[in-house]
C-alpha cells in the first residue's frame, strides 16, 4: 500500500480536465449514464457532495440535473478552487467549496442525499477509508453516483505518460464493486455500467474502426454505478 497522502496531477492532466473534450465526452456522458440507472423515486437530491470537485466543471450539471438546494464540493488541490468558485456563480443553488481530503472529511454523519464521485477515486490513496467516509456522510437511502477509470486504463502507456496517479492502489471494475458492497452499499445488477469507450482502450478504438468486433471477454476500462445506502429500518 502506498504511503503517499496525495499524488498531484500532471500539468497536462490539469489542463485536459478543463477542456470541452473532458466536459462533453467524459463528464456529461458519465452523468447521463448514471442518470439512466437511477431509480425513478430518486431524481431529486436536496444536498449533494461532489468529491474532488476540481475546477468545478460538474457543479452546473449537478445543479441542472438534480435541482439541489445546496452542493458541497471538496477538493484536495487548493489551487483549483478559484476556478470552481467562478463556475459556482452559474448555479441556481447554493454552493459551498472547501479544501480537504476525501479520506477524512469534516462533514457530520448523514449530511447528504447524494455523493457524486466522478473520475476522482483513482486519485485517492486510501480507498477503503474514503469509501467508508462516503457511506458515513450519506443519509439512509442516500445515493452514491460512482464513475471511475479502472486499473487496465490507468496502467496503460498513454495514461502513465500524460497523467499522474497512485499506481499501486488501482482496481479493476469488479474490485471497485466489491469494495462498495463490502462497505455496506446496495448495488443492483441493473445499476452497473461498464462502457468500453474508444478513448479508454489500448488501441484507441482502432480495431473497431477497421471492422473488428469488440472482445466479449476483456478487462474493463471503465465502470459507472449507482449505489444506495440502505435505510436504517430495512437493515436486518
Amino acid at each position: 500500500m502506498s504511503t503517499k497522502s496525495w499524488v498531484k496531477e500532471s500539468v497536462f492532466g490539469i489542463w485536459f480536465l478543463n477542456t470541452d473534450i473532458w466536459l462533453n465526452r467524459v463528464l456529461k456522458r458519465a452523468i447521463n449514464d448514471l442518470l439512466s440507472m437511477l431509480p425513478e423515486t430518486k431524481k431529486h437530491f436536496p444536498a449533494i457532495l461532489d468529491i474532488g470537485c476540481g475546477r468545478g466543471q460538474s457543479l452546473q450539471l449537478l445543479d441542472e440535473y438534480f435541482s439541489p438546494d445546496i452542493i458541497h464540493g471538496i477538493e484536495i488541490d487548493e489551487s483549483l478552487l478559484a476556478d470552481a468558485l467562478k463556475r459556482a456563480k452559474a448555479c441556481r443553488c447554493k454552493v459551498d467549496l472547501i479544501t480537504g481530503n476525501a479520506e477524512m472529511m469534516p462533514y457530520p454523519d448523514q449530511s447528504f442525499d447524494m455523493v457524486f464521485c466522478h473520475q476522482s477515486f483513482h486519485h485517492i490513496v486510501q480507498h477503503e477509508k474514503a469509501m467508508h467516509e462516503f457511506y458515513r456522510v450519506l443519509k439512509p437511502g442516500g445515493v452514491l453516483l460512482f464513475a471511475e477509470s479502472c486499473k487496465k486504463f490507468i496502467h496503460s502507456l498513454s495514461i502513465r505518460v500524460l497523467f499522474r496517479h497512485p499506481m499501486d492502489v488501482q482496481k479493476t471494475a469488479e474490485e471497485y464493486l466489491d469494495l462498495i458492497r463490502q462497505t455496506g452499499f446496495q448495488v443492483q445488477p441493473d445499476a452497473i455500467s461498464k462502457p468500453y469507450l474508444w478513448w479508454s482502450r489500448p488501441d484507441f478504438g482502432a480495431m473497431e474502426w477497421f471492422g473488428f468486433q469488440l472482445p466479449e471477454v476483456r478487462e474493463e476500462t471503465l465502470v459507472n454505478l449507482v449505489a444506495i445506502k440502505i435505510e436504517a429500518d430495512r437493515v436486518c
